[in-house]
């Protein structure tokens, strides 16, 4: 049941993501020669907010399952601690490097 609700929230996101904010961001273009640049504009805000939106909910789910059992592990056993607060950070790496690419797409001169 919670599985079902979490894949449908999910699934209206995408929805939302890839029907709405593509409209709205290109809603206020004008017809003259400035409105490809509008557009690519438009486009570069979309893909910075997709790559780091879905790098930071990658991250939250890595985190979350990786530290839950890193907690785990540490109760039972006390020397796996460094190893356990490796995996949490490589999974906290995901979201950084969506930041990077974020910052990457919107970099690009168009």
């Amino acid at each position: 049941m919670r599985r079902a609700l979490v894949l449908l929230l999910a699934a209206i996101f995408l929805a939302i993501t890839f029907v709405a904010l593509p409209g709205l961001a290109l809603a206020q273009t004008t017809t003259t020669t400035t409105s490809s640049t509008a557009t690519t504009n438009g486009n570069k805000f979309i893909a910075a907010g997709i790559a780091f939106g879905l790098a930071a909910l990658g991250a939250g789910i890595g985190v979350g399952t990786s530290g839950s059992a890193a907690i785990a592990a540490v109760t039972e056993k006390a020397e796996v601690r460094t190893t356990a607060l490796i995996f949490v950070v490589l999974a906290e790496a995901i979201a950084i490097y969506g930041f990077a690419i974020a910052f990457v797409i919107l970099g690009q001169s168009g």
